[in-house]
């Protein structure tokens, strides 16, 4: 299984993806997965966290949307 890249010395894989970010921000990303690896070919998948089960969807517009 191939693993995706991680950040190392402040910097993302894809520079573009923390454009956004503030340096502490980019400080605490260790690491990029893509959204196919959640959602292997699924349009919505369940994520349990810290007890509570969570939904992540793939929009027709392809955007990604996070509901408890």
């Amino acid at each position: 299984m191939k693993t995706a890249p991680t950040a190392t010395d402040n910097e993302l894989p894809n520079p573009s993806w923390g454009a956004d970010l503030s340096a502490k921000e980019q400080r605490n990303v260790s690491e990029v997965l893509p959204s196919a690896s959640l959602l292997r070919g699924q349009k919505t998948v369940a994520i349990e966290h810290n007890g509570a089960l969570y939904r992540l969807q793939n929009t027709r517009a392809g955007k990604l949307i996070l509901t408890k």
